[in-house]
Formats: structure tokens, sequence, C-alpha cells
């Protein structure tokens, strides 16, 4: 079984999808959403296969497939997995079918087609696998640029009433961080040919060259400046919140779950084996970043009436906790930030779907206009409590082992820097409490939408898209139509009525709970993936297990 071209299929299945989507003619909706579930589903059972596959005390890369692509310039399609690219692919073997099930009621804005989305989907499936299995620092680049494409389509096309503003600012931020790698890619090509003769981008290759430290601190600043606007970290954050706003539902999930996440795994996977000597100088530099982060993106998160842009500005905090553990040079604390990579994706990635299903149904993303739903939709409730929950690290959630080995790992050597991060820990359980209690519990506000799009007893109607606050009713009771502003009075108590979970939300919902349960009290399988080559990491940027460098006996009796 490991003589299958698992990576090149789970590459090849969705692009090809992509186009058979996207020549259905206009008007078969459904026939394109069937396609684009069964093509995720196979991608899916593909990463579960690979996995199955995988040798975890075995080589380090695996399931490898090399193609001559470029061959005057030392280019191959390399493709390869470690435990940590692997466990990557299994996040986006998840999540695309999730996202395909909770998008499946959806209305595109304006004339859009849903067959579009569904095709632009899958493109981006494909090249999420390509960036995580490449081996050749080149094809990385050319996937990490190519998936910026159908990621600004479906966030321009099929986001909020800023998608556009928001689209371009996402392109240009990570364009300009793709062409200050690409700088750093030539560089790199150039100083192989001058080590071994002819240049590579193969990068077995790449990590065994003695690099001078003053070369490396440059050519690590291009590739680290490309991962930290990708992740992001603070000060590179400000394309986020307006892209995660502003994108769609499934749009959002993808974007925090996964795109995001090709930065800290281009931390992991180049910078440090690729730049050792500069990595552990710089470090310093990373550690406040990500400390910063951390503190002053949960200060953000607190203040925020937009739910979408609150989710968002958490996720910039988390990153801030993966940046941590990475760059403490431990074996325990960078295990601990992929895991949280993992997780994260989950965690988050169920928060924002929920915030979605919260949306449908008040036709408002302000949190001010919500309240009382606990009373109405239970289950609604609880599943917005396991996943904040799991956002804010509760021991028996997945992302608490994360945070755990992030911080126990850095201590030894990072102590200030894991002491001022656990500060986050506090806000964390503010900002989502806060706003689970102001959506949740509390008398109702404003009237509702059911989860058709028909208005709930009790009060005038609104439409979603429309806004609602506490006040008079609209002019003549009636509804007040898409777009426009209203003011309505609430309900009577006792008479607000919101459909509760259907079978398809409870579809979508009930396998990421359990994943956030289940890898809550046994995350052992993702961890025996994980450390082997977070391990053979470490021993390329020089650090032992600990963290600590490794003892010389010069100047010694």
């Amino acid at each position: 079984m490991t003589d299958f071209p698992f990576l090149l299929a789970m590459i090849a299945v969705p692009a090809v999808g992509a186009a058979v989507v996207a020549a259905l003619p206009r008007g078969r909706e459904l026939l394109a959403k069937q396609v684009t579930l069964g093509i995720t589903l196979v991608v899916f059972l593909l990463a579960v296969l690979a996995t199955i596959a995988f040798d975890a005390g075995g080589d380090r890369f695996q399931l490898t497939t090399s193609v001559s692509w470029i061959p005057d310039f030392g280019v191959d399609f390399a493709l390869g997995v470690d435990g940590i690219a692997l466990v990557m692919l299994l996040l986006v073997g998840v999540l695309v079918p999730v996202v395909v099930v909770a998008s499946w009621r959806d209305t595109p804005p304006g004339n859009r087609s849903m067959t579009t989305f569904c095709a632009w989907l899958l493109l981006l499936e494909a090249m999420m696998v390509g960036v995580f299995a490449a081996t050749d620092v080149f094809l990385f680049y050319v996937f990490f640029e190519a998936m910026l494409v159908p990621m600004y389509f479906l966030i321009g096309s099929f986001g909020g009433p800023r998608r556009q503003y928001a689209a371009v600012k996402f392109f240009l931020y990570s364009l300009v961080g793709g062409l200050i790698m690409l700088a750093a890619v030539i560089g790199l090509y150039v100083v192989s040919s001058s080590e071994l003769g002819e240049g590579t981008f193969a990068f077995d290759a790449l990590r065994q060259i003695e690099i001078d430290p003053g070369v490396q601190k440059l050519l690590f600043l291009g590739f680290f400046i490309a991962f930290a606007i990708k992740a992001p970290l603070v000060p590179f954050h400000t394309w986020l919140p307006d892209s995660g706003a502003e994108a769609p539902i499934g749009g959002s999930v993808l974007l925090v779950g996964v795109l995001d996440k090709v930065g800290t795994f281009g931390f992991i996977r180049y910078c440090l084996p690729l730049f050792p000597d500069a990595s552990r100088d710089l470090a310093p530099l990373v550690l406040v970043l990500a400390v910063a982060g951390i503190l002053y993106a949960a200060l953000l998160a607190m203040g925020q009436s937009d739910m979408k842009r609150l989710v968002s500005y958490t996720s910039i905090a988390h990153f801030g906790f993966i940046a941590l553990g990475i760059f403490a040079f431990t074996t325990e604390a960078a295990t601990g930030a992929v895991l949280y990579m993992v997780n994260h994706g989950i965690a988050t990635g169920l928060l924002f779907l929920v915030v979605g299903m919260l949306i449908a149904r008040g036709g408002s993303r302000q949190i001010g206009d919500y309240g009382g739903m606990a009373t109405q939709a239970p289950l609604l409730a609880g599943v917005f409590l396991v996943a904040g929950l799991a956002s804010l690290a509760l021991p028996g959630t997945n992302s608490f082992v994360s945070e755990f080995l992030v911080l126990i790992g850095s201590f030894p050597t990072v102590p200030v820097y894991a002491i001022l991060a656990t500060v986050g820990i506090i806000l964390a359980a503010l900002y989502v409490l806060l706003m689970y209690q102001r959506t949740m519990h509390g008398p109702a506000r404003g009237v509702l939408l059911t989860d058709d799009g028909t208005a709930a007893p009790g009060g005038s109607t609104a439409t979603a898209g429309s806004t609602t606050t506490g006040g008079a009713t609209a002019s003549g009771g009636g509804p007040a139509t898409g777009g426009s502003t209203a003011t309505l009075t609430a309900p009577a108590p006792g008479r607000l009525r919101v459909r509760d979970l259907g079978r398809r939300e409870l579809a979508v919902a009930a396998p990421m709970v359990a994943l956030i349960i289940a890898l809550g009290f046994y995350p052992q399988p993702l961890i025996d993936l994980i450390e082997p080559a977070v391990a053979a990491t470490m021993e390329d940027v020089g650090a032992d297990p600990g963290g600590v460098e490794p003892a010389t006996t010069e100047g010694t009796d």
C-alpha cells in the first residue's frame, strides 16, 4: 500500500473535480454540491489510508513521489510527508467535507452560482494538500502562492458586504510576503549552486548545506516575513480580522483552520532546519512577537462587537502560542505547537460554524443583537459552549493538551515568555465566556429568524441581512427588507421561537464535537505521529530533546 501515490491522488482528485464541477451548467447547484461532497470524502479517505500506510518509526519522509519538472533548474515535482505534514493533511481531509455540508443551504450574494463556489473550494483543497506535501522548495512556493487565488475568489465573490475590500487586502498582504520569500528562494538556490556545484531546491539536500551565518539571517528573514504574514503574527496580522469577518462561513473555517497554519508550518518545516543558526539568533525577536500577539489580540478580542471579528482575533492569539512552542526549541513544546495547529483548526473551525448558524437565524453578526438563545435552541447553545470551552483550552478539550505541552515545554528554556503567555489563558476565558453569555443567556433581543428564513412569531419580521436593535416596531409592523436597518421590539418573553439545530447542522457539529472530546482525553495517536518529526527538526536546529544546546568540552580541564 505504501507504493500507491496517495499524495499525488489527494492533489489530482480535487483538482480534476474542480474542473468537472466548473463545467456543470448553471442551475445544477444540487449536483455540484453532491459531486463536491463526494470528492472531498474521497480525499478524506485517502488521508486516512495514507496515515495507515505511514510508519511513525520509519524514514523521516514517506509516501514520496518525485517527477522531474524543470530539470535545467533542478526543480522536481516532489511530494512526501513526515508526521507534521501528515496531521495537517488529516486536518484538511476533515474540515473540507464539513465546510461543504455546512454551506449546503447557503445562498450566494448577487447572481453568483453555488457551482462556482464548489469549484473554487475543490481547487483550494488541492492547493492546500500540495503546500503541505511538497518536498521541493520551489514547488512549495508555487502552491503557497497558487492557493491565494481560490481563497481570493471565495472571499471576494461569496463574502459579506465588504468582501471586495477584504479579498484585496488578503491577496496583497499574502502576495507581498510571497514575493519576499521568492527572493529568499532564489538566494537559497544560488547558495546551493556555490556549495554543491549545481543548484537544487530539494529540501533534504538544502538542509545539509553549511550556510554562512550572515547569509542565513537574510534568507531566514525572507522566509520568516512571508510565514509571519500568513500565520499571522503581530504586527503582520491586520488582514485577518477583515478577511475572517467578510469571508463566507466556510471560507472563514478554512482560512483560519488551515491556510493560516501554512505560516506556522513554514516556521518548523523550513526556517528551523534550513537556517538553524539564524533561527537561534533571531528567536528572541520571534518570541517577543508571539507573546505580544497573545496579549494584544486577546485584549482586542474582548472589545469586539462583531462575532466573526472576535473569533478572528482569538486565532491571532492562538498563533502566538504556536510560535512560542516552535521557537522555544524543545521537542515537547514544538510537539505541542504542531498538535495545537490541528486542535485549533478543529475548535476554532467549529466556533466559526456555530457563529454562522447563529447568524443564519438572526441575520446579524453583532453580539448585541442576540440574547436568550439557550432557552429556545439548547442544542445550538450546547455546541457553542463546547466550541468556546475548547477555544479557551478547558481541561478535557483538545486544545488543553496542546497549550499545556507548549507552556510546560517552553518554561525550561524561555520561562519569562511562558509566564507572560499564561496571562493570555485568563483573557481567553473572558472574551469567550462573555460572548457566550451575551448571546445565549439573558433577555431575548430583537426578532430572530428561523433557519428556513421565515420570521419567528411574536413581533415584527426582518429578513436576513437586516440589522436589528431594541426599540420601537418598524414602520407599519411589516418586514424590513434585506440590507435595510430596522428598529424592532423584542417579542414578549416566552413567545420567541427559534428552530434548534437541524439534522444537517447536527451532521456538521457532531464529528467536530466528537474530535474535541476524543483528542482532549486521548491525543496520543497524533502525538506519536508528530513527535519523531519534531525530534528530527530539533536535531537540525542543534537542540537536544530538552532544548538545551549540546554540551561542549572546550575550555574544560
